[in-house]
């Protein structure tokens, strides 16, 4: 193999690498995203909240939902971006790293729009209430990262 066989065949192998990745962390997110966590349920079944509790984090979950579903569409957009520029060309293009580079936006946006809507309900809880939704929470974080 020459040298621009071997060149070639590394960054082929580089930019597959790149956008297994993206798609990867993409599914990662969508999975972790999709199933109720540990919080939901501590929050609606062990919290023994107020009706008025209750009301408000019903209506603050509706609209995570409603924004939570606008960033899934987000990150499929996202993923058929990335597909579509490395069918174009199957090297590290512009395109191709405009394309992880937005997946990677969607991420971020989704886990801060997580984040707001925890520190939202949180808000609505008592002292007490919060302090096990908060375990509950560093607890979920603590095991995502491991």
């Amino acid at each position: 193999m020459n040298v621009t066989k071997a060149i070639l065949f590394t960054l082929a192998l580089s930019i597959l690498g790149a956008v297994l990745g993206a798609w990867g962390g993409a599914q990662y997110v969508l999975r972790t995203i999709n199933h109720n966590p540990p919080l939901h349920e501590i929050v609606h079944k062990k919290l023994n909240l107020t009706p008025a509790q209750q009301k408000t984090i019903e209506a603050l979950e509706a609209d995570h939902a409603l924004k939570e579903h606008a960033l899934e569409a987000e990150m499929r957009a996202a993923n058929l971006q990335l597909a579509q520029a490395y069918k174009a060309d199957p090297t590290y293009t512009t395109n191709v790293q405009a394309a992880v580079d937005r997946c990677h936006m969607v991420m971020g946006e989704m886990q801060k729009e997580t984040m707001r809507h925890v520190i939202a309900m949180r808000a609505v809880l008592t002292p007490q209430q919060a302090k096990e939704f908060d375990d509950t929470v560093i607890q979920a974080l603590s095991d995502q990262a491991q």
